[in-house]
């Protein structure tokens, strides 16, 4: 808020599967499956896998190191110790990244500079442009670029809960203190 940064949310798709394999996966940086239950196939079959799954160990290390890589080549570097946050300049804008698994938030005061970003990230990964930031993790994000401000809530998790243990209809009352 107090640098008046556009904020934006984009969802990668099925992400781990769009990570490249580890050079240590399976035997000779080759990983073979056999048919899954139900497939009707020659059980003498195997198959050499070309992308992660989920389920796989290091899917998500896998995941994590295809996107590391893209954003390292875009000029982007880690925030501190945290390899989940990232920043990078471009034509003296500052652009901060936040990812969480295939979930990200860019972060920008320039649209332009935000969109080509924004728009890079969509060609290198299979995903969907999730529009301004509203929603992540559980949380409503409420922005008010007039007043500078930003709001965080969780009222949705909230109603969830007093509705789960049967607290939703209860009256309030007054304790003295």
């Amino acid at each position: 808020s107090q640098l008046d940064m556009f904020t934006d949310h984009v969802d990668i798709s099925q992400a781990f599967v769009q990570g490249e394999l580890l050079p240590g996966d399976g035997h000779n940086g080759n990983v073979y499956i056999s048919s899954p239950p139900g497939y009707e196939e020659d059980s003498r079959y195997i198959y050499r896998l070309l992308k992660p799954l989920y389920g796989m160990p290091s899917a998500a290390r896998a995941w994590h190191t295809t996107m590391s890589a893209f954003l390292e080549r875009e000029g982007c570097e880690t925030v501190g110790f945290e390899k989940s946050m990232w920043r990078v300049v471009i034509d003296g804008h500052r652009i901060l990244l936040g990812a969480h698994i295939d979930d990200f938030v860019i972060a920008c005061a320039n649209r332009p500079v935000l969109d080509a970003f924004r728009k890079r990230l969509l060609e290198a990964f299979e995903g969907t442009y999730e529009g301004p930031l509203e929603h992540y993790l559980g949380c409503e994000i409420t922005r008010d670029h007039i007043a500078g401000t930003t709001t965080l809530s969780q009222k949705h998790y909230a109603e969830e809960i007093l509705r789960s243990y049967g607290f939703w209809d209860i009256l309030p009352r007054n304790t003295p203190m």
